[in-house]
């Protein structure tokens, strides 16, 4: 029998992300309209442009909301008697493993197509790190995938539109460890699209969740 205070626990709710992907495309390539097919959730090809990162570390990837308050004190109240959002920054952490295109082109502000851009693995890469640093805005696409209790893909899915890189850690060499180039990004507000990051849940495993006769 269930109890009132069990109402509304739902286990087949609680999503992990299993596998994640991290796609980067330069800000020139056309921003994501939709990563899913409508009529059954499936996860549509992965747009010409859009360069996977490949593996990171099991970390994954971590999105960090940086929420500032500024809040308004009277004489007469213990907590603030009014309180807005200053600022609310979203940026996503995650550290490469594999020496790749996308990789480098993040890490050292290159481009990831046209002139500039490395060649493709086995050919040989040369670049110079720059007088003046280069830092040009990026599109990013972050999936996430899960499944359901019947097997079904469900997918997580995050898009900034223009993205920046704000932070990277150490390029370490050692024996004891793979070469990472952990890096962070800040999403901004993309004009055309109308937002700093879009999201998206869908998959055939989501859609199963849907209530009989819904």
């Amino acid at each position: 029998m269930t109890t009132p205070l069990e109402t509304g626990l739902h286990t087949e709710y609680i999503r992990k992300q299993l596998v994640q992907a991290v796609f980067a495309a330069d800000y020139a390539t056309a921003a994501i309209a939709t990563p899913f097919n409508p009529t059954d959730g499936a996860l549509s090809t992965i747009p010409v442009g859009y360069v996977p990162v490949g593996y990171t570390t099991d970390d994954g990837v971590t999105f960090t909301s940086d929420l500032s308050m500024a809040d308004v004190t009277s004489s007469q109240s213990v907590e603030p008697t009014r309180s807005d959002v200053e600022s609310d920054v979203l940026s996503a952490q995650f550290a490469p493993q594999e020496t790749n295109a996308a990789t480098l082109a993040l890490y050292e502000g290159l481009p990831l197509a046209g002139t500039g851009a490395l060649p493709a693995i086995g050919e040989a890469w040369t670049w110079d790190r720059a007088a003046s640093p280069v830092n040009p805005f990026r599109r990013l696409l972050f999936i996430g995938l899960d499944y359901g209790d019947d097997g079904g893909e469900i997918y997580v899915v995050k898009f900034f539109p223009r993205a920046r890189l704000t932070s990277k850690d150490d390029e370490q060499w050692a024996r004891s460890t793979e070469t990472q180039r952990p890096v962070t990004f800040n999403a901004y507000r993309d004009s055309a699209v109308g937002t700093s990051c879009r999201n998206w849940v869908d998959g055939p495993g989501w859609r199963a969740l849907a209530p009989a006769g819904g």
